[in-house]
């Protein structure tokens, strides 16, 4: 189904957004990564000779070339990239050998613990090896061709270039009008930073050519399907509003059950006359001869059959809110064929798959191919049963009480001899399984279920399966939560193929992997070297408050980490963070946030320049939550200490800071006491501490500050209560406030 034109929008530039050559930048990408990570401590160690100022140099400079490259590949045209692919190879290739020797003559410069990571890192740029992705460098082929018979100005040249572009197109994915009008707009970008008369420009212009004639054929073919996309768009617009109560239901609402078999659709699609039918039953109704429709019983102007993508989301949608499984009724019919044939009765399939409580909808997938023949449908059917039975047994054991440390039992093992229908029923099966019953990680180790589950969601990605990409990240973030202590060793290409889930359908899911693994310390550099900052950061503008909240949580989980604080752009994260502070929910995992980033000058700095920060933070000392005001006194406190003006700015906020502090000293908890009396402490000393901690469990608030008021040099206090007029009214009010 081809998309409109007011469908297209820019493309952010995540890491993840490269068009062309992604598996080559992305490890070039990771290694500049981690170089920048390693980067301010080699700064910090102070290499003196030239050598190693000069090599200090050219790592920067290699840093900006390479994520200049990773900006070109996302926002240039991928037909260009295609057919430059051996000079982007080129470029990767020569960055990794430079950051190579600009690391191995600072690597005798700096202390012995980085040395050790940089050798690291210099042993792994060794061993990258960068190559083309052979689908791309396909396309790149196939566009140098059409060029030279272009040239050649035959006849038959036009028609050639035509049918080679189409070629092209799709090995490149653009395989939809969407992608056609975008990639029309990279071309025309590229063509205004081109000048006339270069080679370039005539390539790019032969592009745009043969785009508008292929636009021209896809608007007509679509024009001749609006009548049927009209009812799609119809549905659409009606079902968003009442979404929620459908999703609520316990009961499918009739909308969801096909009017021939009257069981939920696995497959709905549009008739001519604007009903949603099964396709199997509606294509059986045709082979029966008939051309009218069956329910409105008039003729049919065409037999055409338009996939109804919105209503299958929404009975996908459904049944994973309810533990509801749609069957394929094409899979139920082949296997009702082949086991007639034999001894064993259909039950044991149609028994197996109908009682799959799979929170997902697989309707890019078969159980078996049809090219296959029977015999070797047969014995993917059998092995599967076999497989299948297994699993339900054990399940059956678990729920009626047998231990599970009793058994013996790994299916997942077996996972790559099914077919890839089968692999996500039966992973749908035991995602349940972790879900429902504590005891699971008993029954299959992560060590087991981990790098299954990463296969299977490789797999996944590349097959472009979005509801086996949903369901292998949701299987994935519940066996890390349920057996979060014995999480397994995961490579680097597991980070990046989470993080390029990020912005996409799949971001919730995503998310929550993220999330888990954010909380352990190892996974924390590598989430970082990934390229996950900036995708996670912009998460923070998105409108869906779940991947809000998400990104809130990897955030708090890396800001512990002073390298990862390191690569964080204050300026830029700031200002995200500000609106949070004013909700409930995520307001404590925000001020901890800005606490971690608080250690360096610059984010001290954004923090008081930044309009309503501070207010915000002030404000919650109000707060009804003990550990808000116990971590928003704490965020104060480092920021104070900082700088005696950020002390002064703080009191100018509101002038009821004080006596907000003095009511945490009296009522807070143990923390926020202890917290709120060094920061009272530090507004009488002109932003300098005195040095000694006050001891909560001896003295007292009045006592304390009965004290502090009467000495010789009160600092800002004094300052603050010297003032005439009204501010004569305000120090008699602190006073008090501080004294009562």
């Amino acid at each position: 189904m081809w998309m409109d034109a007011a469908e297209v929008s820019e493309t952010p530039l995540y890491y993840h957004a490269i068009k062309v050559h992604h598996q080559m930048c992305m490890e070039l990408f990771q290694f500049v990564t981690r170089v920048s990570v390693l980067l301010p401590e080699i700064e910090a160690a102070r290499p003196g000779c030239s050598s190693g100022r000069e090599a200090l140099c050219r790592l920067n400079i290699e840093i900006d070339k390479a994520n200049k490259l990773r900006q070109h590949c996302s926002e240039s045209s991928k037909l260009y990239l295609a057919l430059t692919g051996d000079s982007i190879l080129s470029r990767c290739e020569k960055s990794r050998n430079l950051l190579e020797q600009s690391l191995f003559q600072v690597q005798n410069m700096v202390p012995v613990l980085l040395a050790a990571e940089i050798s690291q890192l210099i042993a792994e740029l060794r061993g990258a090896i960068f190559s083309l992705d052979p689908s791309e460098e396909e396309a790149g082929k196939v566009i140098k061709e059409l060029l030279h018979c272009y040239a050649s100005s035959t006849d038959s040249a036009e028609e050639h270039a035509f049918e080679a572009i189409q070629v092209a197109m799709c090995k490149l994915h653009i395989t939809t009008l969407k992608s056609l009008l975008m990639e029309k707009r990279s071309i025309k970008k590229l063509l205004g930073r081109v000048g006339e008369g270069e080679t370039k420009r005539r390539i790019l212009l032969l592009f745009l050519k043969l785009l508008n004639k292929l636009e021209k054929s896809i608007v007509t073919e679509q024009t001749e399907n609006d009548s049927l996309q009209q009812e799609d768009s119809r549905l659409r617009y009606r079902l968003d509003d009442a979404e929620v109560d459908v999703l609520r239901s316990s009961l499918p609402p009739d909308e969801f059950k096909c009017p021939l078999s009257l069981r939920l659709m696995y497959d709905p699609v549009v008739i001519a006359s604007g009903q949603t039918y099964e396709r199997f039953w509606i294509q059986k109704w045709f082979a029966e001869g008939n051309d009218t429709c069956p329910t409105t019983r008039r003729k049919l102007a065409n037999l055409s059959l338009i996939p109804n993508h919105t209503m299958k989301d929404l009975i996908s949608r459904w049944g994973v809110t309810h533990g509801v499984t749609v069957t394929n009724p094409y899979m139920e019919a082949a296997g009702a064929h082949l086991l007639e044939s034999r001894s064993n009765s259909i039950a044991s399939l149609s028994s197996s798959i109908n009682n799959l409580p799979l929170p997902i909808d697989f309707s890019n997938s078969s159980l078996g191919s049809s090219d296959a023949g029977p015999v070797s449908y047969a014995k993917t059917l059998n092995n599967f049963d076999a497989i299948l039975e297994e699993t339900s047994d054990s399940i059956h054991k678990v729920q009626s009480g047998i231990g599970i440390q009793d058994m013996d039992l790994n299916p997942l093992t077996r996972l790559s001899s099914l077919s890839w229908g089968s692999q996500c029923i039966l992973v749908g099966k035991i995602s349940n399984l972790f879900k429902h019953n504590d005891q699971s990680c008993s029954w299959m180790s992560s060590e087991d279920f981990v790098p299954a589950m990463i296969r299977f969601l490789k797999d996944a990605h590349d097959l472009n399966d979005l509801n086996a990409q949903i369901l292998g990240c949701l299987s994935l973030s519940m066996v890390l939560q349920k057996c979060r202590n014995s999480l397994p060793y995961l490579n680097d290409d597991t980070f990046a193929l989470l993080v390029s889930f990020i912005g996409t359908e799949v971001s919730k899911e995503a998310l929550s992997v993220l999330k888990v693994l954010s909380s352990h310390q190892y996974c924390q550099q590598k989430i970082a070297a990934s390229g996950a900052l900036t995708p996670i950061l912009d998460m923070l503008d998105d409108e869906n408050r779940e991947l809000q909240q998400r990104a809130i949580k990897i955030l708090r989980n890396l800001s512990v980490n002073s390298r990862i604080v390191s690569l964080i752009t204050p300026k830029e994260i700031i200002p995200k963070l500000i609106p949070f502070l004013e909700d409930t929910a995520l307001a404590r995992d925000t001020l901890i946030i800005l606490k971690n980033l608080c250690i360096t000058e610059d984010a001290a700095s954004s923090m008081a320049e930044t309009d309503g920060c501070i207010p915000s933070i002030v404000k919650l000392l109000n707060s009804e939550s003990l550990e808000d005001q116990e971590h928003a006194v704490a965020l104060l406190l480092s920021l104070c200490s900082q700088c005696v003006q950020y002390c002064q700015l703080v009191i100018d906020t509101n002038e009821r800071v004080f006596s907000d502090l003095d009511t945490i000293c009296s009522n807070g908890n143990s923390k926020g006491k202890a917290l709120a009396f060094k920061l009272l402490s530090l507004f009488s000393n002109d932003g300098e501490s005195s040095g000694a901690d006050v001891d909560i469990l001896n003295g007292s608030t009045i006592d304390y500050m009965q004290q502090k008021s009467s000495s010789k040099a009160p600092g800002l206090l004094r300052k603050l209560f010297s003032k005439q007029g009204s501010a004569a009214k305000s120090k008699n009010r602190c006073s008090k406030t501080l004294l009562c």
